[in-house]
């Protein structure tokens, strides 16, 4: 249970107090103000008359809290009482009320004592039970908690060959964990090499690390490890899979159980950077114009901007950050050059594609960029009267397929599902979706001790056609949500989302667990 302590007496004391126990939220109230003390009291409400800016007097009143709020109406008295109440609950969560009228001195007095400032000219009471008391509030005490005892570094770990969701997602974890004191670093495994990424992380000069599975000593200077936009460690980046987690924020439904000191997945948003941009909030982090524009671009990527799977939430969140991003830059970042390698497969594409009625299918063979794959994709779409593409490519001995659907009924995720999980991995959404199998469960090696084309190619085709036949139109939404189920979005150049299942093998690293197609249609494939 929960422990809310309200110290002080005024006007938004008293809203709090009256709004709370409307809610059947139980409190105590410490004032030593004599008049308030029967106004204050009530069903769920405790009051106890002692001065709240003595230590000695508040442990005696209350010995443990888990949630704080100061709430008197005088500036100096709250940073007294809030210096109290940090002395006896080190590790309860504070909100201050500043006071009315309070300088910038009285402001600087209270912060350093609380978590979350409130000022009367940008809060009301209703939100400040919202912190205090409700959902969001115990979870943003949870996670501010969790953060500050890491007694160390922290390594906030995006999923392998990272998205813009991903990696707007850990820079801002980053960011807030520093805010609070604790030295936290943005990491990630694998490469990004799509172009827009590419641009994304130079033009901001984000600040990203890139681990080294090959290093045994890799992760020994952290003391704690956050995941960002993926929910298990050795499932999409690779960590060890024993490794202690402490925090995970994730959009995608776990397939398997979640093990952390925090959790936080939220399922029904269109991208985990919705999720940290409320955080900021909540935690009353202004967000830089870096951290604003990175969580922008993840949440206009991850919902097709504002098109797919897209929540109110996530109007929300874009509403918080365009003030405060750089829009022009995103443009800059959205314009990048095409590579020769991203012409070259989508020129094979074109010229291998085999179509029967809607759907066109191309093998491309050797592919240097998993990113060029999806894009291919992604072109071969555009073509007149196709509605359906699937297309494969060769890398280090696994093969990548890459499938989109446009004004189709077709369920593209569960019908390469059935034709390749049994050999490989495979899944995504109705409208997009990637796979990856071992080339040795497709053919058999010739005379060199290769598996030819041909005969790859071959198979991979009638897979996926006698798998239309079994399975060919979309299931209903409380199927889907039963049977697809994955860890982490895979994203392509146009920013449709694909999502892969755990377990599922990288390219550009040697853990057995990178997704499927890549990371996302603007992310690494």
């Amino acid at each position: 249970m929960v422990t809310r302590l309200v110290l002080g007496s005024g006007a938004v004391c008293q809203a709090l107090v009256d709004r709370t126990a409307e809610n059947g939220r139980s409190l105590h109230i410490v004032t030593d103000d004599a008049g308030r003390t029967d106004t204050l009291r009530g069903d769920n409400r405790r009051v106890t008359e002692t001065d709240p800016a003595d230590p000695e007097e508040l442990e005696a009143a209350q010995p443990t809290a888990d949630v704080v709020f100061v709430g008197s109406d005088e500036p100096s008295q709250n940073a007294a009482i809030a210096r109290a109440a940090r002395t006896v609950y080190p590790g309860a969560m504070i909100v201050a009320y500043t006071g009315y009228r309070p300088t910038d001195a009285d402001r600087r007095r209270i912060e350093r004592h609380a978590d979350r400032l409130i000022d009367p000219g940008v809060a009301t009471a209703s939100r400040v039970l919202n912190v205090v008391s409700g959902e969001t509030g115990e979870r943003t005490r949870k996670l501010r908690r969790t953060l500050r005892d890491v007694d160390g570094p922290l390594a906030v770990v995006a999923h392998d060959n990272p998205d813009p969701d991903a990696i707007a997602s850990a820079l801002a974890l980053a960011r807030l964990a520093d805010a609070i004191g604790v030295d936290a670093q943005a990491c990630y495994y694998g490469e990004i090499t799509h172009q827009e990424n590419r641009a994304l992380v130079n033009l901001l000069d984000l600040d990203l690390r890139q681990l080294d599975a090959d290093d045994p000593d890799h992760l020994e200077e952290f003391a704690g490890f956050a995941l960002v936009d993926h929910s298990r460690a050795g499932v999409n980046d690779q960590l060890p899979e024993d490794l202690p987690i402490d925090v995970v924020v994730d959009h995608h439904p776990p397939r398997g159980p979640v093990d952390a000191e925090f959790v936080d997945i939220r399922s029904t948003v269109g991208a985990t950077s919705t999720l940290l941009t409320e955080y900021f909030a909540e935690f009353g982090v202004e967000i830089d114009e870096t951290v604003a524009t990175a969580l922008l671009y993840g949440i206009r990527i991850d919902t097709w901007d504002f098109t797919r799977e897209v929540a109110q939430s996530d109007f929300e969140a874009a509403g918080t950050l365009v003030p405060h991003a750089d829009v022009g830059l995103l443009e800059r970042v959205e314009s990048p050059s095409i590579s020769g390698d991203t012409l070259e497969t989508v020129a094979a594409a074109i010229r291998n594609r085999e179509r029967k009625g809607s759907i066109l299918t191309s093998f491309v063979g050797e592919l240097s960029d998993r990113d060029a794959l999806a894009q291919a994709a992604d072109r071969l779409l555009d073509m007149e009267g196709v509605t359906t593409t699937v297309v494969f490519g060769l890398l280090d001995g696994v093969v990548y397929a890459s499938a989109r659907a446009q004004g189709s009924e077709l369920d593209l995720g569960e019908t390469l599902r059935l034709a390749y999980n049994r050999i490989g991995s495979a899944g995504g959404h109705t409208d997009m979706a990637g796979a990856q199998i071992p080339v040795g469960m497709l053919a058999t090696a010739d005379e060199d001790g290769e598996a030819t084309n041909d005969a790859i190619e071959s198979v991979l085709r009638e897979r996926f056609f006698d798998a239309l036949r079994e399975r060919p139109f979309e299931l209903p939404n409380e199927y889907l949500s039963a049977v697809s189920e994955f860890e982490f979005p895979l994203r392509s150049e146009d920013g449709h989302e694909e999502l892969a299942p755990e377990g599922s093998v990288g390219a550009d690293a040697p853990s057995e667990r990178t997704p499927p197609d890549g990371e996302s249609e603007r992310g690494d494939e």
